[in-house]
């Protein structure tokens, strides 16, 4: 990256893909001031309006789909299919998000009290800046952008160095939506000009999904500004099959929710308790699956796992893999048994059995199509271990007891716990995480109303003489 423009590299033919301008220093001011004069307009509008901009905006971003997944794939490496499985994505998030703003961001009115009428509203922030991530670049930004519109907000797009054409294509759908000038930018900067758009006084919210150190330099950026942050950095997510498990289910659905998008999600299953019982067939089948993956140009329909998006991702993941085979973990999946294409950043799955827990595959998040599997006595034991960590995104249970699976998930410390599922989003349910994952929330009810300010009106009606 040059001092004027981004070279973006596309990550299977290892080429530059294309460049574009960077936002200069001198220039956040006027991205700003843009944004705030759409915002003083946009507060006053109707919530109905609001949600009618964003339906109008999924029909443009439906039109957008094949160029939108197309660029997606070329910019981070994720199969077609799959690019176009995170535009349906997209649109399914939006369309609850508008379903519900209405009734979420109407004023709240308190029991009546004789002489006083009491309620609350909801009132925008007004300019958010949403820093979001590569690594599902339309899922996670749709998460911020559409309630952060649906609450009366402004918002400047700062996306990963990754995938900018994706912040471009949500102001382009704005655009064709008939949005007001500037209420949706995008802007194209470096780690100096990102601070100083977080640092500047007409900015009201950051949110930002990224790296734990990329959390902590941004609190440390707005820690001069009494304004909020949101922060989604990451897991170590565990899922604990039990021997009362669905046996097949639980296999594709564990499988799956490690290798998709090539283990990069950031609620991918990186960890795997297994009850003693069952363990040394989970583990046979669950290699048996792992090895059907295939790898190659992500643009095939053949094509189930690309290239890992970051070009030092593949040697990171090969050392967590061997320190967890010196610590006595097994190799069952070894990634030198794949075709692997001769040019791209791939790296081919990789299981280790009994992965000793304090291993850095067992700690340390992957964000890869790496995963260690450890067999234990039960419950209590594998409550233990799932909590063994400094994250707390999502966490699974694999078991046919609903009352099993209550009693285990209140004692997880994490933001979403699942039941016979993972890697997945219900935009009814709040998206947050506890520990080292970050703080506030994403989407539902609770995503609008992180988007918002409280103001109590307190009104005497009857004065008294």
């Amino acid at each position: 990256m040059s001092q004027n423009e981004l070279r973006v590299i596309n990550p299977y033919t290892e080429e530059v893909a294309f460049t574009l301008p960077l936002l200069q220093p001198g220039d956040v001011d006027l991205v700003v001031r843009r944004a705030r004069t759409a915002f003083l307009a946009w507060k006053e509008t109707a919530v109905s309006e609001r949600a009618a901009l964003c339906r109008r905006f999924m029909a443009a971003f439906e039109g957008m789909r094949d160029e939108v997944a197309h660029n997606l794939t070329v910019q981070m490496g994720k199969p077609l299919q799959q690019s176009q499985n995170e535009v349906g994505g997209l649109l399914g998030r939006t369309e609850h998000m508008a379903s519900i703003a209405e009734a979420v961001l109407a004023d709240e009115w308190l029991t009546e009290k004789p002489g006083f009428k009491r309620y609350v509203r909801h009132e925008p922030l007004g300019v958010v800046v949403d820093i979001a991530a590569w690594n599902y670049p339309l899922l996670i930004a749709v998460n911020v952008v559409v309630p952060a519109v649906l609450a009366g907000n402004a918002v400047i797009i700062k996306h990963s160095s990754k995938t900018p054409l994706c912040g471009e294509a949500f102001v382009e759908a704005f655009r064709k939506a008939g949005a007001p000038d500037n209420l949706v930018q995008n802007v194209v900067a470096d780690h100096k000009v990102t601070e100083l758009l977080m640092q500047h006084p007409g900015v009201d919210h950051v949110s930002f999904t990224g790296s734990v150190r990329g959390g902590h330099e941004v609190m440390q950026s707005t820690a001069g500004r009494f304004i909020d942050v949101g922060l989604e950095l990451g897991g170590k997510d565990p899922a604990y099959v039990c021997a009362d498990a669905d046996f097949d289910y639980a296999v594709a659905n564990c499988v799956d929710g490690a290798f998709y998008n090539a283990g990069q999600s950031c609620c991918a299953v990186e960890r795997v308790y297994v009850d003693r019982s069952i363990y040394d067939r989970f583990v046979e089948a669950y290699a048996a699956t792992a090895r059907q993956y295939v790898l190659g140009d992500p643009m095939l329909a053949e094509t189930s796992m690309g290239p890992q998006a970051s070009k030092g991702a593949p040697a990171f993941l090969r050392e967590q893999v061997e320190a967890a085979v010196r610590a006595g973990g097994r190799l069952v999946v070894d990634p030198k048994q794949f075709a692997t294409p001769s040019k791209g950043w791939f790296l081919a799955p990789a299981v280790v059995a009994d992965a000793p827990q304090d291993c850095s595959l067992m700690q340390e998040e992957s964000f890869g199509p790496v995963i260690g599997i450890l067999p234990v006595s039960g419950d209590e034991e594998a409550i233990r271990l799932m909590n063994d960590s400094p994250y707390g995104l999502t966490a699974s249970i694999w078991t046919s007891d609903i009352d099993r699976a209550i009693r285990v998930g209140e004692r997880i410390e994490t933001g979403t716990f699942y039941m016979n599922r993972c890697d997945f989003l219900d935009p009814a349910l709040p998206w947050c995480g506890v520990k080292d994952t970050g703080r506030g929330a994403t989407l539902s009810a609770y995503g609008l109303h992180h988007l918002t300010r409280l103001k109590s009106m307190h009104l005497r009606t009857d004065i008294p003489h």
